[in-house]
């Protein structure tokens, strides 16, 4: 409180890389991770955490990810979650991947409904995609500003403020299926002390598979920052008993690219064959088809080989190729005249420029 002199005593993990700064209070998070001063008045400090990577920084142009800005409680505060469920091109892209994870679920189409689990369901866009199909969904999330929106909008699935790498806290068998967009990569960083990813993850699939109905099945569709996470990821779900594996959409396009981790509660079987996902075969992606999350823009990609163009052909109808190129430097031989030696680039068509 003391102006002239402010000490402030931190405890943090040192695994990690943390940089503080000391700003004064009064001001809100952006979106970016850091602390955006509103009063400068004010002789009050506060120290606000955020991490960098420990590999060099981001590249030039691109947002970072948020995963590496703050814990997914602090990143989603009120601010970011209004703006999150407000956003057209948000709600368009949970739709539309929400819409593919339901459909990796392969519910039997008989007219019942189940309840399903949607984890990391923020502010309940997902789960609105599983009110539509006529199903019944639990949301899971840490955020409370993000399940205060979802009170707020009235859907229609039952809330709980839960930490996913603590356990997900239900009964066996009670669920008919699972979904979770862009919420499981979370798990693979370390926002306090205690935490330890491989255990947490341990902890999550472990919980997931015993809540679930025998042959039921779970839709992950994340946003892995490398191939390690990944692999890591469905790992230690396949060391939980689950069988399957990793579904991908558009898997040659860099932009339009979705992973989907497919997975089946119970042994391998001929049923719990993985699904083939979409744009497989090379075929390019519609602009309907083009998604991505929060941070990530997109671009439609479509077909861009040119077509071949026509040589120049004479009144005869005849090209000057290379046959009739030599013949002809021949010929001005033969009549004594000074020919350049032939070479690779004889008959090559020059650039309009160097």
């Amino acid at each position: 409180k003391n102006s002239s002199h402010k000490t402030i005593t931190l405890n943090l993990p040192s695994t990690r890389n943390w940089t503080v700064e000391l700003l004064p209070l009064g001001g809100s998070l952006c979106p970016n991770g850091r602390l955006q001063q509103e009063e400068k008045s004010s002789n009050l400090l506060l120290a606000h955490l955020y991490r960098r990577r420990s590999q060099g920084g981001r590249p030039a142009g691109k947002m970072p990810r948020p995963e590496l800005q703050a814990p997914p409680e602090i990143y989603y505060n009120e601010t970011e979650a209004r703006k999150y469920t407000t956003s057209s091109r948000i709600i368009g892209v949970q739709n539309k991947i929400s819409e593919r994870a339901l459909e990796l679920l392969a519910l039997p189409d008989d007219g019942v409904p189940r309840l399903l689990l949607d984890i990391g369901c923020g502010s309940g866009l997902s789960g609105e995609t599983i009110s539509e199909s006529g199903h019944h969904w639990i949301g899971l999330d840490i955020s409370q500003s993000m399940l205060n929106v979802a009170l707020e909008r009235e859907v229609d699935g039952d809330l709980v403020l839960s930490d996913i790498g603590q356990g997900l806290g239900l009964r066996p068998g009670v669920v008919d299926g699972a979904i979770s967009i862009s919420a499981i990569q979370w798990l693979c960083y370390a926002d306090k002390s205690s935490h330890e990813p491989r255990l947490r993850l341990k902890t999550f699939f472990g919980t997931l598979y015993r809540c679930l109905a025998r042959g039921a099945r779970a839709v992950l569709q994340l946003y892995a920052e490398n191939m390690d996470q990944s692999e890591m990821i469905t790992s230690y779900a396949m060391r939980s008993g689950f069988a399957g594996g990793m579904v991908v959409d558009w898997p040659h396009s860099s932009k339009a690219r979705k992973a989907y981790i497919v997975l089946t509660c119970g042994p391998p079987s001929l049923l719990t064959a993985l699904p083939k996902g979409k744009g497989e075969d090379g075929e390019g992606c519609s602009e309907s088809d083009d998604s991505d999350d929060e941070e990530r823009q997109t671009v439609s990609v479509s077909d861009r080989n040119r077509p071949r163009k026509r040589l120049k052909t004479t009144k005869k109808g005849k090209g000057k190729g290379k046959e009739w190129v030599l013949k002809n430097k021949e010929k001005r031989r033969s009549q004594g005249k000074d020919v350049k030696h032939d070479s690779k680039y004889t008959a090559r068509k020059r650039k309009a420029c160097f």
